[in-house]
């Protein structure tokens, strides 16, 4: 309402012609103009588009309480959080109310009496949309008395006040969310008994607390979040209060790579010095992605558990930072990352996955060393030919003076914090290396070019072509054959040898 801050009593707000409404009629109505107007609802959600944001949108039109559900990273608490800018900015409510009572509708005891005292001359203050939001996440400890209330025996004794009088009630989150959006997180691990509790809220607005059965029409937008997994795995939302959940919207995760990098992009936090010392090459940000896809689809990881989004975002924090970390060692003054620097996203994987029972026996560590590499061999094809191709055609294959040169038993070593100079030298020692990346990227710059030979490098290993060893303080390629009769060197991590040698043999 416009000149709200003019208004301080009940007659100026009746003067000005305020009109008592609920707030689903309010998410209704501001909903309905930004559709008109043709704004983005939900500013900085991507990929949701065609899909989850038209069923929200319905739903809210529809004057649905709603149950996101999908697995973890799935933007569901952000959705519910967007969901306050389709609040009014500001409302009138009883001055000193604790259920936030409105004015011309007051549900509580001290409101009601308030106007009875009063009359227009009941004083009004009034709520910013930023305070109509409650979010609570639901873990086993939750109480009734948190959600909905208990006797306050030290209030009871400040009034002077019998426990059969109501006034003696402290209400808990759910009735001082009056006229707000309510959000319980992970709703399955909310106990049965917690669920039950919410019945009559949401179909009558009765609470019941402590022997007193108060009508309280509570005006709340529900918004409920789950994971399908926690339906077996640790609880279930209970089915009559599913029933009473009038919209169930199924979240996804990213379902193309550009939609992936957009999300990545958009939320990850990266400094200021930071952009301005390391720059990155395009591909780089396609290999964080493939990661997640790669990790979605493994035999390792458990794909009812997900793979959150956070898990890009903090690899590529950790990808910048590698780059960073190794031009401040080599006192360098700008660094470009290197395929060597994704040995930095490793720790974003290990805690952002869950391995079933055969990637608990590999490990974490080697676990996410393979989906690098396995993003490193899906992308690969994007940008040279596919090796599989020139198996039976070896003398026509592009990749023959490369594969050469390591079979004439050369090695080389590509360690993690090597200076820019060594870099370059090392990898143009390989004879064919930078041919091969001139007759594919002809019209690459000098970074472009030098990240495309280490790529190529790392892509054939994947291949097979040559062999890759992960050394303590880098990666060794050498020749394929040859490495697999020669004993592993004291640098080199033989478990994770031994299990590249189970992948070829494989």
């Amino acid at each position: 309402m416009k000149d709200h801050k003019n208004i301080k009593t009940l007659a100026q707000l009746k003067s000005a012609g305020y009109k008592f409404k609920t707030i689903k009629d309010e998410l209704r109505a501001n909903l309905i103009e930004k559709l008109k107007n043709k704004e983005n609802v939900f500013e900085g959600i991507w990929g949701y588009e065609e899909t989850v944001i038209p069923d929200l949108e319905r739903a809210i039109l529809a004057g649905h309480d709603v149950n996101l559900l999908g697995l973890r990273g799935q933007a569901k608490t952000r959705l519910a959080r967007l969901m306050v800018n389709l609040l009014d900015e500001y409302i009138p409510v009883i001055e000193g109310s604790e259920l936030n009572d409105d004015p011309l509708h007051p549900i509580s005891r001290f409101g009601r009496d308030k106007v009875a005292e009063l009359g227009d001359s009941t004083p009004i203050t009034w709520l910013h949309r930023d305070e109509r939001y409650t979010e609570k996440l639901a873990t086993p400890d939750v109480s009734i008395a948190d959600l909905i209330g208990d006797v306050d025996p030290i209030k009871a004794a400040t009034l002077k006040l019998p426990y059969s009088d109501e006034r003696v009630i402290h209400f808990g989150l759910i009735p001082r969310s009056h006229r707000s959006i309510f959000v319980i997180n992970e709703l399955p691990d909310l106990q049965a008994r917690i669920q039950v509790a919410l019945f009559n809220i949401l179909q009558e607005g009765d609470i019941q607390i402590r022997g007193f059965k108060l009508r309280l029409p509570l005006d709340i937008q529900f918004v409920f979040t789950a994971n399908p997994e926690d339906y077996t795995n640790r609880g279930s939302i209970v089915t009559p209060l599913k029933d009473r959940i009038d919209s169930q919207i199924i979240t996804h995760y990213p379902k193309t790579m550009d939609i992936g990098k957009k999300i990545t992009q958009q939320e990850a936090r990266i400094r200021e010095e930071q952009k301005s010392r390391v720059t990155g090459v395009e591909i780089t940000k396609d290999l964080i992605e493939q990661i997640a896809f790669e990790a979605r689809k493994s035999e390792f990881v458990d794909s009812k558990s997900g793979v959150s989004a956070r898990l890009t975002i903090s690899a590529y924090e950790n990808l910048v930072a590698a780059a960073e970390r190794r031009s401040i060692i080599n006192q360098e003054k700008t660094a470009t990352i290197r395929v060597s620097d994704f040995i930095g996203v490793v720790p974003s994987i290990t805690g952002k996955v869950e391995l079933v029972y055969e990637g608990q026996q590999e490990g974490p560590g080697i676990v996410a060393q393979n989906l690098v590499g396995k993003a490193i061999r899906s992308q690969f094809v994007n940008y040279f030919p596919d090796p599989d191709k020139f198996r039976k055609q070896k003398e026509k294959s592009p990749y023959k003076k490369i594969t050469n040169w390591f079979g004439d038993g050369n090695t080389i070593d590509l360690l993690h914090d090597m200076n820019q100079a060594d870099f370059e030298k090392t990898l143009k020692a390989v004879p064919g290396l930078l041919d091969l990346v001139n007759e594919f990227h002809k019209g690459q710059d000098a970074a472009m070019k030098l990240f495309l030979m280490e790529f190529a490098l790392h892509g054939l290993a994947e291949y097979s072509l040559i062999s890759k060893h992960h050394l303590t303080a880098g990666h060794q390629f050498k020749d394929l054959l040859s490495s697999m009769f020669s004993p592993p060197s004291p640098d080199e991590d033989d478990s994770e040898e031994d299990d590249e040698l189970r992948g070829f043999k494989n």
